[in-house]
């Protein structure tokens, strides 16, 4: 692998980083694309574009605006609160259909790269419940791109199977722990690095940290 190209799925957050700094090493050349649907906070799209311009990864974003229209959730409106589901509904976070999409464009700007390899940060360990976080999507995925482009990607999830103690560890083992804490934005607030403290996603990021901390990976 170390002699071809990839694309990596990056939105600036623990997991995508940490993602990109795992492409690094394994492959001679990366580039990164993000996606803007009018997130919550725009500053998931700055975040994204200072750290690929710290690390001299040729960065694109692309228009994905009509997601926005299409899928109103916590993540694309600022009146909705942000939530975890109840009685196993999924989370007011969730954006249908975002990751199918997001994937599809991935291999299109792939095929435009001449890059055979896309990585994404999706985990079904520890994650909210999303469907399309899962393996046998993200497999099912992958055939339907290749059929679709008549291509012969190959879709990666370094973090499928951690948990958010065991990704501390491994940008530890990349070499990259300190950057992805103090760099990266996972807070549903907006707050880059240790964030908030109190929305779903630096909870669940604070409690892995801890976890990786006290050694307990």
């Amino acid at each position: 692998m170390k002699k071809e190209k990839a694309v990596v799925v990056f939105s600036g957050g623990q997991d995508s980083t940490t993602c990109l700094f795992w492409a690094m090493k394994e492959f001679a050349e990366v580039e990164a694309v993000t996606f803007d649907y009018n997130q919550r906070h725009k500053t998931e799209i700055d975040c994204a574009k200072e750290i690929t311009k710290e690390l001299g990864i040729n960065h694109h974003i692309l228009d994905m605006s009509l997601l926005n229209q299409l899928a109103p959730n916590a993540l694309t409106r600022s009146e909705i609160e942000v939530k975890d589901g109840e009685e196993g509904g999924l989370p007011s976070t969730f954006v249908p259909g975002r990751n199918l999409l997001f994937m599809s464009f991935a291999g299109v700007l792939a095929s435009q790269v001449n890059a055979k390899h896309i990585i994404t940060g999706v985990c079904e360990t520890d994650f909210s419940g999303y469907p399309d976080c899962r393996d046998v999507f993200i497999k099912s995925l992958n055939v339907t791109i290749n059929l679709s482009m008549d291509q012969n990607f190959v879709i990666h999830t370094p973090l499928m199977w951690l948990n958010k103690a065991e990704t501390w560890k491994l940008a530890d083992e990349l070499g990259a722990f300190e950057f992805v804490r103090e760099k990266t934005l996972t807070c549903y607030n907006g707050i880059i690095a240790d964030g908030c403290g109190v929305c779903p996603a630096c909870k669940l990021r604070k409690n892995g940290l801890d976890d990786f901390l006290r050694g307990a990976v």
